[in-house]
Order: C-alpha cells, then sequence, then structure tokens
C-alpha cells in the first residue's frame, strides 16, 4: 500500500489537474477490494452521493485501540478518495485519529479545491464517519 508521505510527494510532482485526477483514480484501482458481506447498512456511509462503505475493526489496548479500516465505493474517483483517507487514519490508535485533520492533508496536496461540492461533502462525511467511530471507542 502507498503511504502518505508517497501519495504527497507523487502530488506535489504531477503538475497538472487531469495527472493528479488519474493518480486518484489509480490509488483507487490499488485498494483491496472489500468483501460483500460488508457492503451492508451499518457500514454504508451516509452523505456521500456514490455508495462508499468503510467497516472497522480495532485491535490491542480497549481504552485507545488501533483502529484497521477497510472502504469501498461504486465510484472511481471517490474510490481513490477513501484510498487516501484510508491510508491517512487506517492503523492508528484512535487517540491519534481523533486529533489528525485529513481535510489539512487534501489541502496541502492540493485536491480539496478541485472536488466538486457534493465530492467534498462525501469526503467530509467519511472523515465524519471515521472520527466518530474513534471517539466512540475512546469514551467506552
Amino acid at each position: 500500500m502507498t503511504t502518505l508521505d508517497q501519495i504527497i510527494d507523487d502530488f506535489a510532482f504531477l503538475d497538472e489537474w487531469e495527472d493528479r485526477y488519474r493518480y486518484v483514480i489509480e490509488l483507487g484501482k490499488a485498494l483491496p477490494e472489500m468483501p460483500e458481506a460488508k457492503r451492508t447498512g451499518e457500514n454504508k456511509v451516509q452523505g456521500c452521493a456514490s455508495q462508499v462503505w468503510l467497516a472497522t475493526q480495532a485491535t490491542g489496548d480497549p481504552e485507545d485501540p488501533v483502529l484497521i479500516f477497510e472502504g469501498e465505493s461504486d465510484a472511481h474517483i471517490v474510490r481513490g478518495l477513501v484510498a487516501i483517507v484510508l491510508t491517512i487514519y487506517s492503523g492508528k490508535h484512535a487517540s491519534e485519529i481523533a486529533r489528525l485533520d485529513a481535510i489539512d492533508t487534501f489541502s496541502k496536496i492540493g485536491l480539496i479545491e478541485h472536488l466538486s461540492t457534493q465530492r467534498a461533502n462525501g469526503l467530509r462525511s467519511m472523515i465524519r464517519r471515521i472520527k466518530n467511530e474513534a471517539e466512540t471507542r475512546l469514551a467506552a
């Protein structure tokens, strides 16, 4: 899987928006497919124009677990956005996830201003879902 630093470096290297757009799609294609059994109403992210599913697995210390996320979308560009979001958040402790702001990363790589309003709202819904999951695990 691609690291966040590699994604940031790759975006810095790509000058044209069309090239960046294609790169996001490539990231989505590299995202492991989510099993059909996990594409449930419970895992569906509300607020996305495309269909997006996020599944969470917690491991380690129950007071501050490491959260591992799986994601899927039926739209190519959104699947790439899911891949970037998972790169930012998956495999981190709930306390770290609660502090991280993925929108900062999307702004840093110059992607947020190129998303349609619907895609930006869907991105925010994914992030909100992940942060809520982390905060719920911390409060348990």
